[in-house]
């Protein structure tokens, strides 16, 4: 017996030609903190989980082998190459009924009423942008020459906020401010200013083009240090082009409002600022007596896994069990 699989973007779509790759690339990202997630969550045979972020389909897959024949596994992404990515992920799978979302997860809420779900008992939130993003050609590499987009849908229409359009149109001080307040970067300032001389002379059109201005506006003794000196800087801008920080609070409460009693949501996060808006509503929803964290703090990535994989050194677990099922 073969999976069927709910593609909804509208129409819903057949799975028979899920195992059809028209060269999509199913490799190059490594999920983060996989079996911590999957024990945290305690995930039983015949939930309803969902995965709000699907990416390379690695949560999905392992969520989906522990749910049974009569669970159901709803998996988000406004991405449609992660939808495709988690098909191929899932192909052939048996159990248990799956519906794959081309969504934000911060309209989470709508999508469930939609597929006349009431209730959910877990849900993960994986932070983490994938490896595939660094292939997308939409300028979230500052070592790649890319159009500068940054936005997590695949086609962005006339009038989608994009990177480009903050470095060009937005005032020096805004872009400071974000860089600094989303970036957490010490020389916003100077790279704001750097950006402003820039763009006047021509406009900011690539991501290498934009490395380059921030490059050339710290030190030199920033320029070689541990990052890249435009990682915090291209970090705040897709921060801003994609509103990270309001989709996560969105997400988050719609999920916590359909969350069953008992029920769990993990967030795995690779920065500071989501990590304190997740703990700021877990501590929240703790004190209002409707939530137990089940992680006081985070579980972090093992030795061994940060060996394996570098780039999961920063992430963060934090796991909260709902202990009232009418909370606000």
């Amino acid at each position: 017996m073969r999976t069927r699989f709910v593609i909804s973007s509208g129409n819903s779509v057949s799975s028979k030609d899920g195992h059809r790759n028209s060269g999509l690339k199913t490799t190059g990202h490594v999920t983060v903190l996989l079996h911590e997630a999957i024990e945290q969550l305690g995930i039983k045979s015949g939930d309803i989980a969902v995965d709000a972020t699907l990416g390379g389909g690695g949560h999905a897959r392992a969520i989906a082998e522990a749910l049974g024949r009569k669970g159901m596994l709803i998996g988000l992404d406004l991405d449609q190459d992660a939808i495709k990515r988690t098909r191929i992920a899932l192909k052939g799978f048996s159990k248990p009924k799956i519906h794959l979302v081309t969504a934000n997860f911060r309209n989470l809420s709508s999508e469930l009423a939609k597929l006349n779900v009431k209730q959910i008992d877990k849900a993960l939130f994986d932070l983490g942008w994938s490896g595939y993003q660094l292939e997308a050609g939409r300028g979230f590499s500052f070592l790649k020459d890319e159009p500068l987009s940054m936005t997590y849908s695949g086609s962005a229409s006339e009038g989608t906020l994009t990177a480009a359009t903050i470095v060009n149109e937005w005032a020096e001080e805004s872009i400071a401010d974000i860089i600094f307040g989303w970036g957490e970067e010490r020389y916003s300032r100077r790279i704001a200013k750097r950006i402003v001389e820039s763009r006047a002379k021509s406009p900011i059109t690539t991501s290498l083009q934009l490395a380059e201005i921030i490059r050339s506006a710290v030190p030199p003794a920033y320029r070689h240090g541990r990052i890249h000196p435009a990682t915090r800087t291209f970090q705040a801008l897709r921060i801003a082009v994609n509103d990270e920080l309001g989709a996560l609070k969105e997400g988050l409460t719609g999920a916590w409002r359909n969350l069953a009693e008992r029920g769990r949501i993990a967030v795995i996060t690779f920065h500071s600022i989501e990590d304190r808006e997740v703990k700021r509503l877990f501590v929240k929803w703790e004190q209002e007596g409707s939530g137990k964290r089940i992680t006081r703090s985070p579980i972090r990535v093992s030795a061994e896994e940060i060996k394996a994989n570098p780039r999961s050194r920063s992430a963060k677990l934090r796991v909260i069990e709902k202990t009232f099922q009418h909370s606000r």
